[in-house]
């Protein structure tokens, strides 16, 4: 039987051939659901991405994070998601983080490596 909560969340997304797109709420991107009750102190918020992965496929494991392999932060589509760990799932972004990780050689063309590195 389908609860309050899933027919909430599955009217605010759009299933569509490929990206299902959330239709809700959006913060950087990223599709937010409300859950949880407020009377007995449990109502947050959560990525939409997450509960659609939790609703279709299962538990998400500990240490791992659901990283949208199609880029498009709005997608709750499960067939789109990997889990992988946090430090993958930056890694495989476009932030600044993940620039400096691929750069080989400073501004000014000296490599990054050897004694041209210093480590604090």
């Amino acid at each position: 039987m389908i609860t309050t909560t899933e027919t909430r969340f599955w009217a605010k997304v759009d299933k569509t051939e490929g990206c299902w797109l959330w239709t809700g709420a959006l913060n950087r991107g990223y599709g937010w659901f409300r859950v949880g009750s407020q009377t007995d102190g449990t109502r947050r918020m959560i990525h939409a991405h997450r509960v659609a992965y939790e609703l279709l496929i299962g538990p998400i494991p500990e240490g791992l994070e659901p990283d949208h392999t199609c880029r498009n932060r709005a997608c709750v589509n499960p067939e789109h998601l990997e889990l992988v760990p946090h430090r993958t799932n930056v890694l495989r972004g476009n932030g600044v983080t993940a620039q400096n990780a691929v750069k080989t050689h400073c501004l000014r063309g000296h490599p990054l490596s050897g004694n041209n590195l210093r480590i604090r």
